[in-house]
């Protein structure tokens, strides 16, 4: 088959999970035979320019894995990148004449109907219900359901990431979906080196959030709660703004009244792996996901995991016979996140206990071949 993806930042890149994901997909598929045209966003890495190396860096088209990335223009501005970015490809996507375009989140989902009109299958992965999200306004969150609207009434599949987005697709629109989770490989956890000359932290000295540093992910929260616990251990925030700069500098101003409280800032590489690897437990107290990788990470480095019961998370952890993997608070209770963490911080063998098995669990539950077998009977109309 011939396959385009339209909807990511960059691959490859580290700016959110959607990345991970098309980088995951189409690669894997090249490696099944079919050729894959990935259709990058021009301009900056949100989390800084000093973050754009290589997919910026080999200019306007080139070949990564097999996967053929060309660079279309975008209009940098809150909320024009992926509007700009979105068309330009979905027009240049057209001219190739694939098979399918598979389109990643709702906004870029607005441009799938050019698609449709041209005849071309077009499938849609909703990662999360985007309009929810606080750092987005009333014109941008108006684009954004007018994509998820697009996608539940013109794409030829739609693919959903959790039981609850799945359950809204059908009440909302009477539109049936595909289930189709992220995915995680196994990792060998590393000794603390970097992290250890950089911050001071060894292994099990830190409790660990890592994720896009913006309001729906509920580090307020955590920084709250943090501050009440009575513990020598260290808390570690890991992750950029992106587009979110005045809730960034309230979580700077915040954390810098604690001096346990290190703000790590963008992380990737071996410096990513160290954190994940050493941490003692790590948290991820969100309001709203579609379905966290960080989550999925950091279970495959024999992380116990402290998470919102928001269903996203909540169903990660939650095993299919039941069977929690993590523990989980009250969404938006700093008390209950407080206490939840403070048990943790005085019960090392709990920690212990969940962590033995996070890594098996998960790797075992959410296999990427497994879900590139299903996304590709997707393209075709076929039963997973």
């Amino acid at each position: 088959m011939k396959i385009a993806f339209i909807g990511h930042k960059r691959i490859p890149s580290r700016e959110g999970g959607i990345e991970i994901v098309v980088d995951e997909l189409a690669t894997r598929m090249v490696d099944r035979g079919h050729q894959v045209i990935a259709y990058n966003r021009s301009g900056h890495n949100v989390a800084g320019s000093e973050f754009d190396g290589v997919a910026n860096g080999h200019g306007k088209r080139f070949s990564y894995h097999g996967v053929n990335v060309v660079s279309v223009p975008t209009i940098e501005g809150k909320g024009l990148a992926a509007l700009s970015s979105s068309f330009f490809a979905t027009l240049q996507a057209i001219k190739a004449k694939p098979d399918v375009i598979h389109y990643h989140a709702e906004g870029p989902c607005v441009m799938l109907r050019l698609a449709h009109w041209a005849g071309i299958r077009t499938v849609a992965t909703i990662h999360g219900l985007d309009w929810q999200r606080a750092k987005w306004g009333k014109f941008a969150s108006m684009y954004l359901k007018l994509g998820e609207r697009t996608a539940a009434r013109c794409a030829d599949e739609v693919i959903v990431l959790s039981r609850g987005v799945q359950e809204y697709f059908q009440r909302t629109y009477g539109r049936s979906t595909r289930l189709i989770p992220n995915g995680i490989e196994p990792v060998e956890s590393v000794a603390a080196d970097l992290i250890a000359k950089k911050w001071g932290l060894v292994k099990d000295s830190y409790v660990l959030f890592l994720g896009r540093i913006v309001p729906e992910k509920g580090v307020h929260y955590l920084i709250d709660a943090f501050k009440r616990l009575d513990t020598g251990k260290r808390l570690v925030i890991a992750g950029g703004a992106s587009d979110s700069a005045e809730y960034y500098e309230s979580v700077r101003k915040a954390a810098g009244s604690d001096p346990r409280i290190v703000l790590a800032g963008f992380t990737q590489g071996a410096e990513l792996a160290e954190l994940y690897s050493n941490a003692y437990a790590y948290v991820l107290p969100s309001d709203l996901e579609g379905m966290p990788m960080s989550l999925l990470e950091a279970l495959s480095y024999g992380n116990c995991c402290l998470t919102s019961d928001i269903p996203e998370c909540a169903d990660v952890l939650r095993g299919e016979d039941g069977v929690m993997h993590g523990v989980t608070f009250r969404e938006g209770d700093v008390d209950d996140l407080a206490a939840r963490l403070q048990e943790l911080l005085d019960h090392p063998d709990t920690v212990a206990a969940f962590g033995k098995d996070a890594a098996a669990y998960v790797t075992g539950r959410y296999n990427w071949d497994a879900i590139t077998r299903q996304t590709l009977n997707t393209y075709k109309g076929e039963d997973q």
